[in-house]
């Protein structure tokens, strides 16, 4: 479902990405680890289009990345990838079911389709009671499985997630791993985490491991 081929990537004069190919199936959990600075992040960056490649190829689902216009990237990131980062980055302003549905209006769906599927979301991830409460008043795992059922919105292909358990505490964190593991066994949600978290990238069905710039 991806493949990644021959990326190399330069902030200025340093060399981040030193010719990565990767390759994931559908289904596949996969984590990724390694000190920090060893391209980790910048990967999953290029992976979710989130910055432009400079060298080398990413099909994602047989769309070319690199060929991709801004408005096509923009509308592949929202329907096909799910991001789920270290801070949950969710709209204090909005409760938690507007901030899980708000995805889903921008690829086009209408508010009734994409709060039926917020609903159905809030009830596997068991947080139905909390769809009224805003961020500051749910807890740090809370708010996480909040971004976990907005990245699902949109059924993506594939959920890129960034050290996401990194700011919980064990018991949240332990949770948060489970939920990514029922998530890709019932459903067969595609997984690509980056983790310093040994129980999470020991979860998944492959781990892979960065060391400056390569896949080691």
């Amino acid at each position: 479902m991806i493949k990644a081929k021959n990326i190399y990537y330069s902030y200025g004069e340093l060399e981040v990405l030193k010719g990565v190919n990767l390759d994931i199936k559908k289904g596949e959990f996969v984590s990724i680890v390694g000190a920090s600075g060893a391209g980790k992040t910048t990967l999953l960056q290029l992976l979710g289009g989130l910055e432009k490649i400079q060298k080398g190829t990413i099909v994602i689902n047989n769309n070319n990345l690199d060929l991709l216009t801004e408005n096509s990237l923009a509308n592949f990131r929202n329907q096909e990838i799910g991001f789920v980062f270290q801070f949950h980055n969710l709209l204090t302003e909005f409760t938690a079911l507007e901030n899980i549905f708000l995805p889903a209006l921008i690829a086009g769906n209408t508010e009734k389709k994409a709060k039926k599927k917020a609903y159905e979301l809030l009830e596997t991830l068991n947080m139905i009671e909390r769809k009224d409460h805003k961020p500051d008043e749910l807890s740090g795992g809370e708010q996480q499985r909040i971004a976990v059922a907005r990245a699902l919105i949109n059924s993506p292909s594939i959920i890129l997630a960034d050290e996401p358990s990194g700011n919980l505490d064990s018991k949240n964190a332990d949770e948060l791993h489970n939920l990514f593991l029922k998530l890709n066994k019932e459903i067969n949600q595609t997984f690509l985490v980056i983790t310093h978290n040994n129980n999470l990238a020991n979860l998944a069905n492959r781990k892979i491991e960065m060391k400056d710039g390569k896949i080691i």
